[in-house]
């Protein structure tokens, strides 16, 4: 598959899911969190990779908007790649005909992104994924969640 055509497949599939494309990226947001997704070219092969990024709106005193500099810049408040599971999808280098990878890339956000972006665009979600051990909070983030009033490990919220 040509990276134009696939790229394309990925906006059609992202889009039919709720996410907003811009800036080279794709979003979903809340009053409380920005969820950003953006694929990254390899310079080792015909693959892309994922950045899943979730800024999460009052830590360290920031508020967000959707910008450019959240896809290309900004690591976010929790940064994460996609599952190995889904690997397959992103990579051109493994032949397979359009309709088996485009049913790859449904499953990727239907199976993945999507219940992911739900649980991260919610302080109370990201509490949960922390402490069910599905997702690792940097220290200083835990801390400035804890300032806000979310206990991460507890059930207290704002």
């Amino acid at each position: 598959m040509e990276n134009k055509i696939f790229k394309k497949k990925f906006n059609d599939i992202a889009k039919s899911y709720g996410f907003e494309s811009m800036f080279g990226g794709w979003f979903k947001e809340t009053s409380e969190c920005i969820f950003v997704v953006d694929l990254m070219k390899s310079n080792f092969g015909n693959y892309y990779q994922l950045n899943i990024k979730v800024f999460v709106n009052g830590v360290f005193g920031r508020f967000y908007t959707k910008n450019k500099d959240l896809v290309k810049r900004e690591i976010g408040d929790i940064f994460i790649g996609e599952p190995r599971e889904f690997k397959t999808a992103l990579d051109l280098e493994i032949l397979m005909d359009v309709k088996e990878r485009e049913q790859k890339l449904q499953s990727l956000f239907k199976d993945f992104l999507v219940p992911f972006s739900e649980k991260t665009l919610t302080k109370h979600g990201i509490n949960e994924l922390s402490e069910q051990g599905e997702i690792d909070l940097l220290l200083p983030v835990k801390e400035e969640l804890e300032k806000l009033k979310i206990s991460i490990g507890s059930k207290r919220l704002i």
